[in-house]
């Protein structure tokens, strides 16, 4: 069987077999907050996501443990409207490219796509091909673009230097991206990655808001990849500090530090303006400080918010006008965000399955068993509905 077709089988059982397993409310933890239909990014309307995961054992015995996940803000419709965006970084040990213009213009023009660190060039050049293919570019039959693509370091398990995530992977996950429900854990630009020395990767969650009589939601997605397994806390509870075993990162190593790092992105319809959506991206790192990261020196922690709303300002007119909501009445969106962002990171951990890679490196999945016992122990067991 041919090397992608491989690794799309490989996803697609893989897809199966996670949407069979319990997310983190199911396991009984409890969160505060109340989440969409889907309990992911794909609440806020028209927001879409694609995946492809690559998992392959070489015959020179490296492991391709990789991939691409894309967001894209408004689907297809994202090539030809912008979206108003901000973006932060709470730790700047990482890569997202695109971020100048974004802080310059306030717009996220095109998607934002995730990957490991070593892939982020093919991926940005892909988006541009596949923007160029779409057709639509002005007289000289090129478009301009400045792609957002972010990073994280799947090194310990991927053949990160083999290079294995190519262009038509990125193309795919683009055109694959779709709405409904997000596939989690081992998959996509999460498929390699670790957190708190657990295996980790893709996550998801969403929040509903109700402000002045008008519901907003708020989705968010990770690609987890930070942290020590000491600090890590769940629904409050210092998990980190019981489930000690099978340790990849630091072993018994107690000056370990924090050289992973985690992306971030925010959606939202509710209308808000550039300054405010970095604001809103700001809070993820609230959500990420409940999980028990410190954001340590060597960690790439960058988090990046649109927002839906306002399409009609958005189509490059002498005079635009924009709705937006008064700074005095957006604390409900910041909490939300906060509380989406935790979450999400626990439904990336919860969704992990075992993985050995490169270089015989494994990686634990949290036990579910054991996590569910320590809730009871704290008192913060919530039985599922």
């Amino acid at each position: 069987m041919p090397r992608f077709r491989y690794a799309l089988a490989l996803y697609l059982l893989c897809s199966m077999a996670l949407a069979a397993e319990p997310r983190a409310r199911g396991l009984g933890i409890p969160f505060d907050g109340s989440p969409g239909p889907l309990n992911a990014i794909t609440d806020v309307a028209g927001v879409t996501v694609g995946q492809v995961t690559l998992i392959e054992d070489l015959q020179d015995g490296h492991k391709v443990r990789t991939g691409v996940t894309a967001i894209l803000p408004r689907g297809r419709g994202s090539y030809d409207t912008p979206a108003f965006g901000g973006w932060f970084a709470l730790n700047g040990n990482g890569e997202m490219t695109g971020t100048a213009w974004l802080d310059e213009s306030g717009q996220l023009e095109g998607p934002i796509m995730l990957t490991n660190t070593h892939s982020v060039g093919v991926v940005r050049d892909a988006v541009i091909a596949e923007r160029v293919h779409a057709g639509g570019a002005d007289a000289s039959g090129y478009w301009w673009s400045l792609p957002v693509v972010a990073e994280t370091w799947d090194g310990d398990l991927n053949d990160i230097n083999g290079f294995h995530v190519r262009a038509e992977h990125a193309a795919k996950a683009l055109h694959d991206a779709r709405g409904g429900p997000v596939a989690e854990g081992n998959v996509g630009g999460g498929t390699g990655m670790i957190c708190h020395e657990f295996k980790c990767g893709i996550g998801t969650s969403s929040r509903r808001v109700t402000m002045d009589g008008q519901t907003y939601t708020v989705g968010v997605l990770v690609q987890a990849n930070y942290g020590l397994r000491e600090s890590l806390r769940i629904a409050g509870v210092p998990v980190g500090q019981y489930l000690i075993d099978d340790r990849i990162r630091s072993g018994n190593n107690a000056h370990a530090t924090d050289t992973g790092s985690i992306i971030i992105v925010v959606a939202t319809d509710a209308p808000l303006l550039p300054h405010q959506l970095k604001r809103l991206a700001k809070r993820a790192g609230m959500g990420l400080a409940r999980m028990g990261s410190f954001a340590g020196n060597g960690s790439g922690d960058i988090f990046i918010a649109f927002s839906t709303a306002n399409p009609a300002a958005l189509r490059d007119q002498p005079l635009q006008q924009a709705s937006f909501i008064g700074n005095d009445h957006i604390d409900p969106l910041f909490e939300a965000t906060a509380q989406a962002a935790e979450e999400s990171i626990v439904n990336a951990m919860v969704a992990a399955r075992d993985m050995r890679g490169e270089g015989g490196h494994y990686a634990m999945a949290i036990p579910h068993g054991q996590l569910i016992d320590l809730l009871k122990r704290f008192g913060r067991y919530q039985p599922p509905h």
